[in-house]
């Protein structure tokens, strides 16, 4: 049996429910899903609706299906989404738009994850018979490969703007937008606004065992119904999940705070290692990546030696690593780390 590591870095997806959290989930009242017979379902959807301020939501299994049903609703075969090089539904989705919806992503680079109205003007196909038609705006908010950067409330506005002067949808990947929600103070629908559709994790920073959220007008719920059934149905009694998603929102959304503070401090610490290159003014939430320029040990390596002390980060390559704080790491687990990390390389240059 494999054993996690003790101090977990790897992602934010790494987080375990808390006792209280599967407290709740045993104490859920439950029915069937299907049927809209599941009280603990509904209110979780009712509850993510209101916080993001449109009509109705869903409950999915995940993030990325999220997307994907979003996607599949809203495009016909052989359009085309305008999303960031970095997005998730690009670099993380094996090509579920293009399986799933018969839609093509038109990739434009924006500066960590965030593109400007301007870029997605360039980015419009002409109305003509050999392109596919533009149909679709994706903005990920945290970015994720961006480092965790925020979306400018005034640049998603010029965004929505530019998007609806030409008769596009605008879809928000909300994976962190909590994180985001806390690190700006910026409501969840004040984003969610400029968007048509959106939804939340439950299983990130949150510390839900499973989940995610999508939310959008009536029509759109009653169609991505349909495109839940298609890609493999209701959960049935998901009150117990539900249960654990609306824990997470009473409590687990304003202490995400502590996971940007310790991203901030990790990210200082990283910035006295001698043989780390990292720009901690990019740390806005709780996502930090760094790069090695020693030549003496590569990311992998460096994984590798963490592992057997019993720490975890993600190595991107042979220089980039990306580390992710959350609520199963305290302070005391990112001074370890930190410390770790510097013997390891100083150790290497000796």
């Amino acid at each position: 049996m494999i054993q996690s590591p003790r101090i977990d870095l790897f992602s934010d997806t790494k987080t375990r429910p808390s006792e209280e959290m599967r407290k709740s989930m045993i104490d859920a009242v439950v029915g069937d899903e299907q049927s809209d017979e599941d009280p603990t379902t509904l209110s979780l959807c009712e509850k993510v609706a209101d916080l993001v301020g449109h009509e109705k939501a869903l409950f999915l299994p995940s993030g990325t299906m999220c997307n994907q049903i979003a996607l599949a609703v809203h495009c016909k075969s052989g359009d085309e989404i305008i999303a960031d090089s970095t997005s998730h539904i690009i670099t993380s989705e094996v090509g579920g738009a293009a399986a799933i919806a018969g839609a093509m992503i038109r990739p434009i680079h924006g500066i960590n994850g965030i593109f400007e109205a301007s870029q997605v003007e360039e980015g419009l196909r002409p109305v003509m018979r050999h392109a596919p038609k533009s149909r679709l705006v994706s903005v990920e908010q945290t970015s994720n490969l961006g480092g965790g950067s925020v979306w400018p409330l005034e640049t998603l506005s010029a965004v929505a703007a530019m998007a609806k002067k030409n008769n596009l949808i605008v879809h928000m990947d909300g994976a962190r937008l909590m994180n985001a929600v806390v690190a700006s103070g910026i409501a969840a629908k004040d984003y969610a606004a400029y968007t048509d559709t959106a939804w939340i994790d439950l299983s990130k920073g949150l510390g839900c065992p499973i989940g995610g959220v999508l939310t959008g007008s009536t029509e759109f719920i009653e169609e991505a119904w349909y495109w839940k059934q298609r890609l493999g149905g209701a959960m049935r009694q998901s009150g117990m999940m539900a249960a654990a998603g609306l824990f997470a929102l009473e409590n687990n959304v304003s202490r995400l705070e502590e996971d940007h503070e310790n991203a901030r401090i990790l990210g200082e610490r990283l910035a006295d290692i001698d043989g780390i290159d990292i720009n901690i003014s990019n740390i806005q939430t709780n996502l930090i990546f760094f790069k090695l320029k020693t030549l003496n040990i590569n990311a992998t390596q460096l994984s590798e030696r963490l592992l057997k002390q019993g720490i975890r980060i993600g190595a991107m390559n042979e220089k980039d690593i990306r580390v992710v704080t959350h609520l199963n790491v305290d302070r005391s687990g990112i001074l370890e780390a930190s410390d770790a990390i510097a013997r390891i390389l100083v150790s290497n240059t000796n």
